[in-house]
């Protein structure tokens, strides 16, 4: 993400990040393995991933999209002096819920 905004010029300003799909989140959170764990178990058991949804008629992936909504869609964060302004531990992540097809991610950097 840096060298986006490196190479954009912008010097104060924002960068959205959105994930492009509806099965896919960009979230800001901590790196940490033990989290990463903590999301995923929650994920699945407040959504469990193989049980009966309406929208499993066709293609199975109801939790997917539940798990979407549950983390978030996109994130905005600040630049200030040409650097993207995360906390200490803060990291930009995408997370994918449902690998069938090739996805996108869409990155605007807006500033001056």
């Amino acid at each position: 993400m840096q060298k986006c905004i490196s190479d954009s010029g912008i010097k104060e300003g924002f960068v959205l990040v959105n994930p492009m799909h509806i099965t896919a989140a960009v979230i800001v959170n901590d790196n940490e393995s033990g989290l990463i764990s903590d999301y995923q178990r929650v994920l699945e058991m407040f959504v469990p991933y193989k049980d009966k949804y309406a929208h499993n008629i066709g293609e199975d992936n109801a939790a997917s999209h539940i798990w979407r909504q549950l983390m978030g869609h996109q994130v905005v964060m600040p630049i200030t002096k040409g650097i993207l302004d995360l906390g200490s531990w803060e990291q930009i992540f995408y997370c994918e819920f449902d690998c069938r097809r090739t996805k996108k991610v869409i990155v605007k950097i807006i500033g001056e």
